[in-house]
């Protein structure tokens, strides 16, 4: 007969169990980006004490600079506008699942194009609303054909998109490159003749003399259409059945493709608007800012802009605020000391917020057996 009771079998080892959790409640999924920012600065402040800094000066001073007078206001707004409209783009290829890491790119496309018209493809006296309503056209077609390419490969031949928007964007800098030293290069440096006033956006300190605390206001005027993009984008997701198939085919394509949803149009569709976006960024940062094409416009707003629409969980509204919030970091960073912390806590934050969504969706268990 069995001797053995269980007070003498041996017992089960415990194991580790990780398990999805349930789905989060709402206030979790709203308040999750604060906690995970805050849990990245306490990184960040680590990394700068190891680095020799001290970080809460360091942060203190970063927020000065760029929030803590109408100028820095205004120098942060001119460094957001080019991040919330590419951070629109990509977040509605995300929206699908669909990994679209070409903005940058996308927006060396979009100013190229807008630098054509306002330099060769229009007269230099054309009307100011002329000029740049065509340079807004050409840019968004420009970061749209950028998007179309692995859209439509994508599409056709499943070709993984990450790889080829990646890609695209190297292609799309030696363009830009071949031109700037080229044939509308200025006097053989990497950059072309100033664009004629015409095709400079309007800036807040150009109406000075009507409303004088404007004066010296640097920001121009593509932050009210990037803002105004982001609230039409709000209303496609929230309103239109358009932005339903969108949503449902990230959720489900093979729920999709029962449903009589149209996969293959909606990547394509969906990747030259997200192109398109980023394109208009490239053309707001060359109308709005440098008033030419030159070899590094941009200091990675496409890659920026990703961070930014993952921070903001694809939410266009919610994105306006961690654009600004990114913008921050970077006005604040130009006069801080040791170089380079803006991408550190830029680097740090994505980490962060990556690792901890996924945390939140899953959860460790001990388990006998």
């Amino acid at each position: 007969m069995d001797s053995m009771t269980p007070s003498t079998a041996t017992a089960a080892p415990l194991r580790i169990r990780i398990e999805r959790t349930p789905e989060q409640p709402r206030w979790l999924r709203w308040i999750s980006p604060v906690i995970l920012i805050a849990v990245a600065l306490l990184v960040g402040a680590g990394l700068l004490t190891l680095t020799g800094a001290h970080p809460w000066p360091v942060y203190k001073r970063m927020a000065e600079l760029a929030f803590g007078s109408a100028f820095g206001w205004s120098d942060t707004t001119i460094k957001a506008t080019p991040l919330i409209l590419a951070g629109l783009g990509v977040s509605i290829a995300f929206r699908m699942r669909l990994w679209n890491i070409g903005a940058e790119g996308q927006l060396f496309l979009g100013a190229f194009m807008a630098t054509g018209v306002a330099l060769h493809w229009l007269p230099a006296d054309s009307p100011s609303w002329l000029m740049l309503t065509a340079m807004a056209i050409a840019g968004f077609i420009g970061g749209a054909i950028w998007g179309i390419i692995p859209g439509i490969l994508k599409a056709k031949l499943n070709v993984n998109e990450i790889i080829t928007t990646l890609m695209l964007n190297y292609v799309a800098m030696l363009w830009n490159n071949f031109f700037i030293y080229g044939p509308w290069s200025e006097r053989g440096f990497g950059l072309t003749p100033q664009f004629p006033r015409s095709a400079w956006l309007p800036r807040l300190t150009d109406f000075a003399d009507t409303f004088p605390f404007l004066r010296g206001m640097t920001a121009h005027f593509g932050i009210f259409l990037a803002i105004i993009l982001a609230f039409v984008l709000w209303i496609v997701w929230q309103r239109t059945r358009w932005g339903f198939e969108v949503t449902v085919v990230g959720d489900n394509p093979r729920a999709a493709r029962y449903a009589g949803i149209n996969l293959t149009r909606n990547i394509i569709l969906v990747m030259a608007l997200s192109g398109g976006l980023a394109g208009l960024a490239g053309m707001s940062e060359v109308a709005g800012v440098v008033h030419r094409l030159q070899e590094r416009f941009s200091p990675g707003y496409g890659f920026t802009a990703i961070i930014v629409a993952w921070l903001a969980k694809l939410n266009p509204l919610a994105i306006i605020l961690v654009a600004y919030l990114f913008a921050g970091l970077l006005v604040g960073a130009d006069a801080i000391q040791p170089a380079g912390i803006a991408q550190l806590l830029q680097g740090v934050i994505l980490f962060v917020v990556v690792g901890g969504e996924r945390m939140l969706h899953y959860r460790v268990r001990l388990v006998r057996g």
